[in-house]
């Protein structure tokens, strides 16, 4: 939104905007395109810093400083996406390492500007000019960002020293871009024979590459997840597990190294203790001490619950040891988890994760979530035919406001995985959802990848439960994205603090344990009849299955990212290893190298784990207290408030834990909320 009182012409008032209904984004690109674009793409955003610069400071107003700032970063952040999305989508290897290149180029180019000391002292000067009354709040959350960034980047200190953070800066973010990349692109794979694969259903055996006799498994989720869970030869999930926790280790870890060192050189310049301290200065959390006490706190209540889980996988495993005459150690290794915690839901609960998975064939559990989100959101979607895609895979919907028929914008859906594509699932935000320099409206486009099962010529892409929650939680992403209503592109979408950004998702998660979702994301891909309500009600039953061992490896992680950047000369690997004897029970397996493999250590996350856990208080007092209650969800301002101030509002009063501890397993009363 432009200033009030400065440029008049240039005001929009609440909901009087148009909506700008283009998609701008193209994915046709060749190397030599984006080579040249992204040269472009500097050159035009560096006159904008560049005149900004150069004005006398006791020329600067609202229009000449914060708006053409703000005009520069939307079209920045169109084209930049443009240009460094295809790194993790593209089918071509070429186009990919064009890609990761321009991203190298403009990270670069973003700490350049991020340090432009000459911009910094206009928004400063700005500051002195203003009264209280000068901006609308949104604006003036600009000012105050822009203003707390520079402090952040150091232009405040010494030139000699905003060189070298300037100079730390670009060489994270290249070694960050190479983490994620050598992850990406990571092809490794093992051979088995059918006897090894002991326990895996037919339809999964049947979709697997040959070679020669042998069947091929690759370290990606589609493959190694349902092979951890279900395969009965401990050998077989061994070899496999050992691979997929030494991917990239060589190069990786390394890349860590130096990546928790440099961070800790700059958080010194500039004044903190720790990493950690810094980074969490913009989250909720505000400080590690906190976050720690957090975390202890939480194992503490979990470790009872943790303990009882484990002696329970001891016990099946010693009970599967003696019917298949295998020698029982005592013990539970890093491949044991998964395949013994899929027993205790098949077993405790009886819940056939085979026999589920029939009922959740991909294009019904699709259909079925974009209709409750939007009957939840009031939205309608449209598929786009013919839409210019990046991969044959890929679709495309828009989507409009049921009320008005206003245009909200649009997302991409890329599901299956492929070689050199992203290995994780998550939303990507492509175009932000903000104002145009001319006062309209951009609509938002994001794009859900992910990496669930590919069909076969024998069946559908079938997906286990966890994977059709996983949909529906990064969905819930893509809705944030696009619902969210920002004037600014630093404020659009899911551009929140980091230890919140996870609750509007979390709290979506809830509807794939509820009855009725269930029922509209489900039928068999043979006969078409829905779930059994006895097989439902197990699974409904079973989401307390394994939920202090879960949550515990999500302490561990958080832990260990803590520990890393609180704490100096700790190996990674090693700290790992110890955490998860220590809280888990169960060692990493020798030899391996978990944190090199783990990509939100690179991937801007840093310090930052903890929030999976930390946002899931609030996701599950606001499901609990209004959504469970009333039914309602109301549309969610993005990041143009503090998360703290979005909660009091949804909520009506101050943020409570009952409903999370609740949610774990750990209060026997029914939740107060």
């Amino acid at each position: 939104m432009a200033p009030t009182g400065e440029c008049p012409a240039e005001v929009v008032n609440g909901g009087g905007e148009t909506t700008a209904t283009v998609n701008r984004l193209r994915w046709d690109l060749t190397p030599e395109q984006i080579q040249a674009m992204v040269n472009a793409l500097i050159s035009q955003t560096k006159l904008v810093y560049d005149s900004v610069g150069a004005l006398e400071l006791d020329a600067v107003t609202p229009s000449n400083t914060l708006k053409a700032l703000a005009d520069v970063e939307v079209e920045y952040t169109v084209q930049r996406n443009m240009l460094d999305f295809p790194q993790h989508v593209s089918s071509s290897k070429e186009v990919r390492a064009a890609s990761t290149e321009a991203d190298k180029k403009l990270s670069e180019f973003d700490v350049e500007m991020s340090m432009r000391e000459d911009v910094y002292l206009r928004i400063v000067a700005l500051e002195g000019k203003l009264d209280a009354q000068s901006l609308d709040a949104e604006s003036r959350r600009f000012m105050e960002r822009l203003l707390k960034l520079g402090r952040r980047n150091g232009l405040h200190l010494p030139k000699e020293t905003q060189e070298e953070i300037k100079s730390i800066q670009k060489e994270l973010s290249n070694l960050s871009i190479d983490f994620s990349k050598h992850l990406n692109e990571d092809t490794t794979s093992l051979s088995f024979s059918r006897e090894q694969m002991g326990g895996l259903p037919d339809d999964f055996l049947n979709s697997l590459e040959k070679e020669g006799e042998l069947l091929k498994i690759t370290l990606k989720y589609p493959h190694y997840f349902p092979t951890m869970k279900k395969c009965w030869i401990p050998e077989t999930r061994s070899a496999l597990e050992n691979a997929f926790n030494s991917r990239c280790q060589e190069e990786n870890s390394a890349i860590l190294k130096k990546l928790v060192a440099l961070r800790a050189q700059k958080s010194s310049l500039l004044g903190f203790t720790t990493h950690a301290d810094f980074v969490l200065e913009m989250n909720m959390a505000k400080s590690g001490k906190k976050v720690a006490s957090f975390l202890e706190d939480l194992a503490q209540k979990l470790k009872s619950l943790g303990e009882e889980e484990r002696a329970v996988l001891l016990q099946l495993k010693e009970k599967e040891c003696e019917k298949r005459g295998l020698t029982f150690d005592g013990k539970l290794h890093a491949w044991d988890t998964r395949y013994f915690m899929t027993q205790v839901e098949e077993m405790h609960y009886a819940v056939d994760q085979n026999q589920l998975k029939e009922y959740f064939p991909m294009e019904v559990v699709t259909q079925g979530l974009l209709d409750i989100y939007q009957e939840l959101l009031g939205l309608s979607f449209q598929l786009v035919a013919d839409a210019p895609v990046w991969h044959p895979d890929v679709t495309l919907y828009s989507v409009t406001d049921q009320a008005s028929g206003d245009m909200v914008g649009q997302f991409y859906l890329d599901l299956f995985p492929r070689e050199g594509k992203y290995g994780h699932a998550a939303c990507f935000g492509l175009q932000p959802g903000c104002l145009l320099p001319d006062g309209s409206r951009q609509m938002s486009v994001a794009a859900m990848v992910a990496n669930f099962s590919k069909p076969t010529s024998d069946a559908p892409s079938l997906l286990q439960h966890d994977e059709v929650e996983t949909y529906f939680h990064e969905f819930g992403h893509v809705m944030h994205q696009l619902c969210a209503q920002a004037d600014y592109a630093m404020f659009s979408g899911t551009h929140v603090e980091r230890d919140f950004v996870e609750a509007p998702s979390q709290m979506l998660e809830n509807w794939v344990w509820e009855k009725e979702p269930l029922q509209r994301m489900s039928r068999h891909y043979k006969t078409g009849s829905p779930i059994p309500d006895e097989l439902l009600d197990k699974l409904m039953k079973s989401r307390l299955a394994n939920t202090g061992m879960f949550n515990l490896r999500q302490i561990v992680l958080a832990k260990v990212d803590q520990s890393i950047h609180t704490r100096t000369g700790l190996d990674p690997a090693e700290e790992y290893s110890r955490l998860s004897t220590e809280i888990l029970g169960i060692p990493a397996s020798p030899g391996t190298n978990m944190p090199a493999t783990f990509g939100h250590l690179a991937g801007g996350y840093d310090a930052q784990y903890y929030g999976y856990l930390w946002s899931e208080v609030f996701s599950m007092d606001m499901y609990f207290s209004r959504f469970k209650q009333e039914g309602i969800m109301e549309p969610k301002p993005g990041g143009s408030l503090d998360a703290a101030e979005m909660l009091r509002r949804f909520l009506g009063r101050e943020p409570k834990p009952e409903a999370f501890l609740l949610s774990k397993g750990l209060a026997s009363t029914p939740c107060p909320c």
